[in-house]
């Protein structure tokens, strides 16, 4: 029996989620390219690998009982100085996602998980860099707006190589089926972007 490190994530759509992970990239964070662009709904745990066919049965029942959401991106925000991370806020759906990682993480599941902070739901844009590059995200991405219908998220695996990979997606109980790929992710996803955008 071995361990897995496990992620559960909502994917930020195309154009966005590259353009975002080019811009952390551009501001020194040297992680930026092996983490697709998200909003985290459980952090890295680490699992045994033989909890994962309950994992999947709990992430497919949870994302039954969802409905489509919509997700709005817009300014910037920081944990300084409790965390070194600068990130882009969630101006709207902040609340489904809220409740959606509460039925992931539900204490009586298999991927139960207790958190360091209160859940914020964010999508990280510089972590662990430079005070004076962290600034410059912080500053430069403070006009920044998405937005977009979120109809579902997805289970990652962390590598040893420290790469996120998509290991399945969970669409919502309603609506077109599928969730936003994003073509510039390790994981290399090959179809189209499905995410509704006003």
């Amino acid at each position: 029996m071995g361990t897995a490190t496990l992620g559960v994530s909502i994917a930020v759509p195309e154009p966005y989620g590259s353009r975002l992970q080019e811009l952390r990239a551009g501001f020194g964070d040297v992680a930026a390219h092996g983490i697709p662009t998200h909003v985290t709904l459980v952090p890295p745990t680490e699992v045994d690998t033989d909890r994962l066919p309950r994992i999947r049965a709990h992430l497919a029942e949870v994302a039954l009982s969802f409905r489509p959401f919509a997700m709005r991106l817009a300014g910037t925000g920081t944990f300084r100085p409790l965390s070194p991370v600068v990130f882009v806020k969630l101006a709207e759906g902040a609340a489904g996602c809220t409740r959606l990682q509460g039925c992931v993480r539900d204490p009586e599941g298999p991927i139960s998980r207790e958190l360091a902070f209160p859940y914020h739901p964010h999508v990280t844009v510089a972590h662990g860099i430079s005070e004076e590059a962290m600034d410059r995200a912080y500053s430069e991405l403070a006009d920044y707006t998405a937005e977009w219908l979120c109809e579902g998220f997805a289970l990652y695996e962390q590598g040893s190589d420290g790469v996120w990979r998509k290991l399945h997606e969970y669409p919502f109980g309603t609506g077109p089926t599928g969730i936003p790929a994003q073509s510039g992710s390790p994981a290399g996803a090959a179809a189209e972007a499905t995410g509704r955008r006003s």
